[in-house]
């Protein structure tokens, strides 16, 4: 070693440092990588990524790997620094080089080069996946004898590196990925976040109740059922006998305007167009009956209670009302189901389901105890609802404008202002 120049050892020195922090940063590159983008380029045939995902398959080789290289290369820069040391300033360089070499493979070998990789993880990651795929048969023995001992050391404590981990997410994880996302405009992100809250709500949360199904009643008039036809407001109506628990079927209404036109349609006929009922019971999430409605190749259906009572009528187009919002014509926009009053209060039907109220206004009024506006007044009260009758949700004040059938017709919610002017 008195043979090599002085020149030659400081080169390989830094050399030895540079081999360090490739270590380094490569050890935080690859296992800081995002493991679902690293899934999604590796399916798309990215090579780097698919190299980077084979060698994580097992952390126990790769991590030996690097260490084995890191360490090697850091007892050599050891070495040398002393060797370094004692040519220039004799016995006293042993300190001088210690100290040297600390500052220099803490700065550069360590944490300037895994910080710059913690930042971006990718460039770094792709090339060092492709050095070690070449690298690992090499050094293989080393790299399983290393693995095996450390894999026996962790053993007592119930630890397999062997055992492969499946990252996987919970809905909620998904809700605040997708809420921190930069990456998705916001009209996708909330479209995304309103199909997981699908889970939250129930039928009844989006159903039309009971009190304001539209159906034909064949206990009326034939010409009677033909008037109610042809000003029927949904393009599907349940039609039954006297009452909504004696439904026979859901009719179609567009398959009747060419019989209607010509004259044609008959009661016999129009029996042998409609289709057979069908049936959810309460408490059904939107998401299974959303894939339920697609199983079925249904688009409505009649939801009852434990009893099997009808308590109300939902469609396909409710359902996706809560992910896309209000899209669809129907007489409730005609009525103006949201009346926004000069005092900065709105007057409301009592019979809106509460999730659609949350979602026009954006409040929070609860849903876990009632569906709609009046059940949660009757909730609150623990009686039928009569004219006056305040409730306070929050900052939220309900008061109760007009009855009708025992139940809040007509409410008027008045928004507290919170904080000082």
């Amino acid at each position: 070693m008195n043979d090599i120049s002085l020149g030659v050892l400081i080169t390989l020195l830094i050399l030895l440092i540079a081999l360090s922090a490739f270590f380094s940063s490569s050890e935080t590159a690859l296992i800081s990588l995002n493991r679902y983008r690293l899934r999604h380029l590796a399916q798309r045939g990215h090579r780097g990524a698919q190299r980077a995902q084979k060698l994580l398959e097992r952390p126990d080789q790769l991590l030996g790997m690097i260490l084995f290289g890191n360490t090697f290369a850091n007892i050599l820069v050891s070495s040398l620094a002393t060797l370094i040391g004692l040519r220039l300033f004799g016995d006293s360089g042993l300190a001088i080089a210690t100290g040297v070499l600390t500052f220099l493979l803490l700065i550069f070998g360590e944490v300037a080069p895994k910080s710059a990789a913690a930042v971006l993880p990718e460039r770094f990651a792709w090339p060092a996946a492709w050095i070690y795929s070449f690298a690992l048969p090499a050094i293989a023995p080393f790299v399983r004898l290393i693995g095996w001992l450390s894999n026996l050391a962790l053993r007592p404590f119930g630890i397999d590196p062997r055992k492969k981990i499946v990252h996987g997410l919970t809905a909620a994880e998904l809700q605040t990925l997708l809420r921190e996302s930069s990456h998705l405009p916001e009209q996708y992100q909330s479209l995304l976040l309103a199909v997981l809250n699908l889970e939250q709500g129930q039928v009844e949360d989006v159903m039309i109740p009971r009190a304001e199904i539209v159906g034909i009643d064949l206990d009326e008039p034939w010409e009677t059922v033909l008037e109610q036809l042809k000003a029927a407001p949904y393009s599907r109506l349940p039609v039954y006998k006297g009452s909504v628990d004696q439904t026979i079927g859901v009719i179609n209404v567009r398959r009747l305007f060419a019989p209607m036109l010509d004259g044609s349609l008959t009661a016999s006929r129009f029996k042998r167009l409609l289709r057979e009922p069908y049936y959810v019971p309460e408490g059904t999430p939107l998401a299974t009956q959303l894939i339920n409605f697609q199983k079925e190749n249904r688009r409505s259906a009649l939801v009852v209670d434990e009893y099997g009572d009808v308590q109300g009528f939902v469609t396909l187009e409710d359902i996706l009302e809560e992910i896309v919002g209000s899209y669809t014509s129907s007489p409730v926009d005609e009525e103006n189901p949201i009346q926004q009053e000069p005092d900065g209060s709105y007057l409301l039907r009592g019979a809106m389901p509460l999730r659609e109220i949350n979602r026009l206004l954006e409040i929070d009024l609860p849903t876990e105890d009632a569906s709609t506006l009046n059940g949660l007044i009757v909730e609150r009260l623990e009686a039928l609802p009569t004219v006056g009758a305040q409730i306070t949700e929050g900052d939220i004040t309900l008061t109760v404008l007009s009855v009708e059938n025992r139940a809040a017709a007509t409410v008027r919610l008045t928004p507290h202002k919170t904080g000082s002017d």
